[in-house]
This record gives structure tokens, C-alpha cells and sequence, in this order.
């Protein structure tokens, strides 16, 4: 007897998708969000099942994508942040919060939210990884797929 493969599908059409964006170090999160929102139309996640939230900062994306992922129509969440590291140690703070909470949205809600926080030591490094946005759409769709075709496992 052959086993049963879940497969990665990199489709998005019929996909809810929540996209929670931090407003703190816009001059990077909103080129990560024009991105990442190119990646999901490129996928075929419909604009109207897009949803998009702006936070204040990193430190408030977990209980917005928490929040996103309790709706019946989001089946995963991105979360965009970037916090640079400083000269005091709230860095470690924001980013340990931010990577915890999170986690915790995911597993408290049972749906996918994708860790899209870059934690770096400098602006150079954070503008340098803009672009992994369009990696973490591809993450969304195919962990949302991944759950539907679990779910039909029975």
C-alpha cells in the first residue's frame, strides 16, 4: 500500500488570507507588504480575500493575526515587522515577544501564521531582506493548503 502524500500546492484561489503589517519601520514594512501582496495575487488569492491590518509595531502583531485567524474566512496570516536591533535591550524584548506571540496565534488557533518579522542588527540587513515578503506569501499558501488537505484525511 502506497503511502499518502500531503503535496505542496502553491495555489491560491478560494484562499483567506490575513496580512498583519506593523507601521514601526514603515520605510521597510511597506515595501514588505507591496510585496507580499504581489506574491498572493501571483498565487490567485483573490484581492476581496485578502485582508490587511496595520499595527502600530512587531510587539502587536500577535493578537491582531491571533484575532485574523479566529475568522471562518482566513485560513492563514502573515505578519510583516521588522525590529533593528539598538542600543538598549527593548530589541530583545519586541523581538522575543513578537516570535512567541506569534507562535502561540498559530497553535492557539490552529491555522498557519507565518512569521515574517525580520530581527536584525541594522537597517542595511533589513533592507537587504525585503524581499523574502514574497517568500512568506508562498508560506501562507502553501501551509493553508497543507491544513485543508490534512483536514481531508479524515
Amino acid at each position: 500500500m502506497a503511502p499518502r502524500n500531503i503535496d505542496q500546492v502553491l495555489v491560491g484561489k478560494g484562499l483567506g488570507i490575513g496580512v498583519v503589517a506593523a507601521r514601526f519601520n514603515g520605510y521597510i514594512t511597506d515595501q514588505m507588504l507591496v510585496i507580499a501582496l504581489q506574491r498572493l495575487t501571483d498565487l490567485g488569492v483573490a484581492g476581496d480575500d485578502i485582508v490587511v491590518v496595520r499595527t502600530p509595531g512587531a510587539f502587536e502583531l500577535p493578537l491582531v493575526a491571533r484575532r485574523l485567524a479566529d475568522r471562518g474566512d482566513i485560513d492563514a496570516v502573515i505578519c510583516i515587522g521588522t525590529v533593528i536591533r539598538g542600543d538598549t535591550d527593548h530589541y530583545q524584548h519586541v523581538a522575543s515577544a513578537a516570535a512567541e506571540g506569534i507562535g502561540l496565534a498559530s497553535m492557539e488557533s490552529g491555522k498557519p501564521v507565518i512569521f515574517g518579522v525580520l530581527t536584525t542588527d541594522s537597517t542595511e540587513q533589513s533592507v537587504a531582506r525585503i524581499g523574502h515578503a514574497g517568500d512568506y506569501a508562498e508560506a501562507a499558501v502553501e501551509m493553508a493548503n497543507t491544513m485543508r488537505q490534512l483536514h481531508e484525511l479524515g
